[in-house]
């Protein structure tokens, strides 16, 4: 083994960690605020 297992589980984390190319998720209440300030007249 060239890596130990635990230093193998940090590098994943982290590849999981850093992958959000669009920004972070916006929650269903955000995105029910924002729908309801483009609906009002």
């Amino acid at each position: 083994m060239t890596q130990s297992k635990r230093q193998q589980e940090r590098q994943w984390t982290v590849r999981k960690q850093s992958q959000n190319p669009h920004g972070k998720v916006k929650s269903f209440e955000q995105l029910a605020e924002e729908a309801g300030k483009d609906t009002k007249e």
